[in-house]
């Protein structure tokens, strides 16, 4: 049998699955899973259209979600995996979570929070970037084509 390897990319793929599933529902392909202690405790796409609610974030909805299985607020044990860089609406509630750890697919130029200085993250939190850039920047753009 063989060991599954629990690493950055692979987690990531699990976002990438939630981002193909938000794909098909004609919302923006951006997908979140949130870990802990190795577990995906965690899922999430955009709804904001499904919903019709702007703040219904891939990120948002996983925050919560992941709150509610830890039973308290802080994220402060816990990595967010996410197919295309938050926004600063999600940046300042993952700040207020204290996730201790981001790892962003693609970059997003337009919205990203990391265009901003100061960042609006807790300070103690961790950024990995690039992890299956490409995949998930593609998503996007395949996405927004089609809307044209």
């Amino acid at each position: 049998m063989d060991k599954i390897d629990f690493s950055d990319k692979y987690f990531m793929q699990q976002a990438y699955k939630e981002a193909r599933e938000a794909f098909s529902k004609n919302e923006v392909p951006v997908g979140a899973i949130i870990v802990s202690q190795g577990q995906i405790i965690a899922r999430a796409h955009n709804l904001t259209e499904t919903l019709n609610d702007v703040t219904a974030h891939a990120e948002m909805l996983a925050i919560t979600s992941a709150a509610v299985n830890l039973g308290g607020k802080y994220l402060n044990n816990c990595t967010l995996y996410i197919t295309l860089e938050p926004c600063t609406m999600c940046a300042g509630a993952l700040s207020w979570a204290q996730i201790k750890r981001i790892v962003i697919g693609a970059s997003d130029q337009q919205r990203g929070f990391t265009r901003l200085q100061p960042s609006p993250l807790h300070p103690k939190t961790e950024i990995t970037t690039g992890i299956m850039a490409e995949e998930c920047s593609e998503l996007v753009k395949e996405f927004f084509k089609n809307k044209r």
